[in-house]
């Protein structure tokens, strides 16, 4: 069952010792359980960026408690959809799994993957895949230069599918840029070398992204964790 989520609460965290009990502030709802959004000082986790990670950023004090709450977050800050509707947790291990996203009733499934990487047993986001948005190159935790080769299958509006290349620590892209596949739901071939700014991060994602015909708003995404040649 999806439920529409118009916000997260993200609270940094205050930890008060009261009668020896720690309260977390920070909660949001979820399809099925209640869940708490975790915000810690970069201090107290100085953890780098998982080699896996695409969210959140290590560099941000955002921990995620929830994979659905990981995943929407993820949808919405990173991703750009407009109220998406988040479904529950489907575990595919013992700390990993799914969480299906769409941007409408009946709309075409991004799948957002989620495990748990770090010692503080918080979500991060390794990974999301749209049926119409196969991307076969580069693989996932492919090293990258610039200029990269992008090649794969996708049907799209008007064949256009809008790609970003995102490097850690920022969620504007270093490059921007668009490929062609198959329309009107054929699905057809996309091969295009895109330039980008070799950004300081040793780590991003390349995204591709579908729009909306009706009123232009991102409806489907493929991401992929992928490392930067220095």
């Amino acid at each position: 069952m999806y439920m529409r989520r118009t916000h997260v609460l993200v609270v940094g965290v205050s930890l008060v010792l009261v009668a020896g009990l720690a309260f977390v502030i920070g909660r949001a709802t979820t399809p099925s359980t209640t869940t708490t959004s975790l915000s810690v000082p970069t201090t107290s986790i100085p953890e780098s960026q998982p080699q896996v990670a695409i969210w959140p950023f290590a560099t941000s004090a955002t921990r995620y408690t929830d994979p659905v709450t990981a995943a929407f977050s993820f949808a919405v800050q990173y991703l750009g959809f407009t109220s998406p509707l988040v479904g529950d947790f489907h575990a595919s291990g013992h700390r990993s799994g799914d969480v299906p996203v769409r941007t409408s009733p009946g709309g075409e499934v991004t799948t957002v993957a989620v495990r748990q990487l770090t010692s503080d047993h918080t979500w991060w986001v390794v990974s999301a895949d749209a049926p119409t948005l196969r991307l076969d190159e580069p693989v996932a935790r492919a090293t990258v230069s610039s200029p990269v080769t992008l090649s794969g299958q996708s049907t799209a509006f008007e064949a256009v599918v809008n790609v970003a290349i995102v490097g850690d620590g920022s969620v504007t892209p270093v490059a921007t840029d668009v490929v062609m596949g198959g329309s009107m739901g054929e699905t057809g071939p996309f091969h295009k070398a895109i330039s980008f700014a070799t950004p300081t991060v040793t780590g991003g994602a390349v995204v591709l992204r579908t729009r909306s015909a009706k009123d232009g708003s991102y409806i489907a995404a493929t991401a992929r964790r992928v490392a930067f040649a220095h």
